[in-house]
């Protein structure tokens, strides 16, 4: 379990309890069924310990909550040169709806969520209990 927090351009700082911070990062290509496959393997993911300590409950098992925050800076390619491409992002009129769906998603579930804002310089806050961090990656056609 974590807790985290951003700070919004002068804003209060948006704050969670126990639960998870996403880091949305939506590419070129992403649709509505990658969002919500994203909140809905987000929600049901087995992360949390359970009464003996094993990985086995999920967010929504465990009342936990989820701070999402959009950020494009997660398809940074930084293969060649030395300044990252953004090409692979996703365009903000593309991208914001399917961030905007991942929270939704995760929402509907019952999950308790606060976000970030879409676009804006955000200072994000974490504290993590435990080894767990993860890179969800929407699987291929097939896949």
């Amino acid at each position: 379990m974590i807790r985290a927090s951003v700070e919004v351009e002068g804003e209060p700082v948006r704050a969670i309890g126990p639960g998870i911070l996403l880091l949305v990062g939506v590419r070129e290509g992403d649709g509505e069924a990658e969002a919500r496959w994203m909140g809905e393997k987000c929600a049901h993911l087995r992360i949390f310990p359970d009464e003996e300590g094993r990985m086995n409950r999920s967010l929504l098992e465990t009342g936990g909550e989820a701070l999402v925050v959009s950020q494009f800076t997660l398809w940074g390619d930084v293969a060649k040169g030395r300044r990252p491409s953004y090409v692979r992002a996703a365009p903000p009129e593309a991208a914001d709806p399917l961030y905007r769906m991942v929270a939704g998603t995760l929402s509907a579930l019952g999950v308790p969520v606060t976000t970030g804002t879409f676009r804006a310089h955000m200072r994000v806050s974490l504290e993590n209990d435990g080894p767990v961090t993860l890179l969800l990656e929407h699987p291929p056609e097939g896949g």
